[in-house]
């Protein structure tokens, strides 16, 4: 065996398993004396070489969505954390300062004993109503359906909504989230919550 066709074999054997066939083939022409057999090897070589630089950019960019998802991830916890931290009327108030920060105007939380289920009311950048409530509950309780159900019957009626939001520290049990997509009323938990603290996700009027 000559020299060159010990470096193909050996480049073989630790070639992907897909590359090993068509180049054992090409081996089996060159040893035959088949110039056919350089060009397939040339060939398969080419074909292995693109393959190869394709799949480390995949990895590569792979390893950067992960890095950014994580720093996202990190930021948001942050954010949710400083959240569970406020009190009922903290809360109501820096919900609030989000709804002015992107946009909105006229803001005013009218949240407190008599509110009819509205915590913040604004004008939308496009100029629709938005009526909020805010529930500032810690992890383990979930805004239900009762909750939903009483600003689903104020929230347009009364307050005149275009855009009713339920805003929580916390999450939806499924009957409370069955709800909201039938009355139309957006729901925004904890994780929903810090992407829109954090403008790593919409607004709940978008």
């Amino acid at each position: 065996m000559t020299a060159p066709t010990r470096q193909i074999a050996h480049s073989l054997a630790h070639a992907p398993g897909w590359v090993i066939l068509p180049g054992l083939i090409g081996v089996i022409l060159l040893l035959a004396g088949d110039a056919v057999g350089i060009l397939w090897l040339t060939v398969t070589a080419v074909v292995a070489l693109l393959v190869g630089q394709y799949r480390a950019r995949q990895a590569a960019e792979q390893q950067v969505r992960a890095a950014e998802l994580y720093r996202i991830r990190s930021i948001q916890s942050t954010e949710i954390a400083r959240y569970h931290a406020m009190n009922p009327n903290e809360f109501e108030h820096a919900v609030a300062f989000l709804c002015q920060r992107d946009g909105c105007t006229d803001v005013s939380v009218v949240g407190g004993a008599g509110d009819l289920g509205a915590d913040v009311i604004a004008t939308g950048p496009d100029g629709r109503r938005i009526v909020v409530q805010c529930k500032r509950y810690g992890p383990t309780t979930k805004v239900g359906s009762p909750d939903m159900q009483r600003f689903g019957g104020t929230c347009y009626s009364v307050h005149g909504a275009h855009v009713a939001v339920v805003v929580t520290t916390s999450v939806f049990t499924r009957p409370a989230v069955n709800y909201g997509h039938q009355q139309g009323i957006r729901i925004v938990d904890g994780s929903a919550l810090a992407a829109w603290a954090t403008r790593t996700g919409p607004a709940p009027w978008m």
